[in-house]
């Protein structure tokens, strides 16, 4: 019986990178908006132990922006791959690119979870001192 292999095209991978390059820059201006809430909270408050909370969701904010920098620049490498390889007249993935767009689509879904974690645990927070 014959193997199928199935074919990624660089136009639907491109459409993905287009889709997480959106949701990156959402978070991103999501980040400001939490950072400048922190700022608030920070000529609030006084009492030591949500000063140390304060700092914990700052620190997280600053970590959870070098990741999205991180992912935006792998997008734009993978971006240039795939652009050599059209100019080179292939439309569709190799398997070495291909397995390194599945390894991204896992990090951004980890990063989407963990994303989502950091929001609730800081839409807690605000709950309960706001």
């Amino acid at each position: 019986m014959e193997k199928m292999e199935e074919i990624f095209y660089n136009s639907d991978l491109h459409f993905e990178h287009q889709h997480w390059r959106s949701e990156l820059a959402f978070w991103k201006d999501e980040l400001r908006s939490f950072k400048n809430r922190l700022q608030e909270m920070v000529t609030r408050y006084t009492d030591k132990e949500v000063l140390v909370r304060l700092e914990h969701f700052q620190n997280e904010f600053i970590l959870h922006g070098g990741v999205i920098d991180d992912l935006q620049e792998t997008i734009e490498k993978h971006e240039t791959n795939m652009a050599g390889q059209s100019k080179m007249g292939q439309q569709a993935m190799d398997t070495a690119l291909m397995k390194k767009h599945l390894e991204f689509r896992n990090r951004i879904e980890t990063q989407r979870e963990i994303y989502a974690n950091l929001k609730k645990e800081f839409f807690r927070f605000l709950t309960e001192y706001m």
